[in-house]
């Protein structure tokens, strides 16, 4: 099973713009990291909105 072009850009985009990383070390990332780093700027963002 391949994994969605749109939801993968929308990874890349996501961890680029808060963590200001370049696409090639993005794209280094193993898929399950990825959704890690995703998932923990998720939680900051709405930590921060919240406080």
């Amino acid at each position: 099973m391949t994994y969605a072009t749109d939801r993968l850009n929308e990874e890349i985009a996501y961890v680029a713009y808060h963590f200001h990383w370049d696409l090639e070390s993005i794209l280094d990332l193993e898929h399950h990291d990825r959704r890690q780093y995703t998932e923990q700027i998720a939680s900051l963002v709405t930590r921060g909105a919240e406080g």
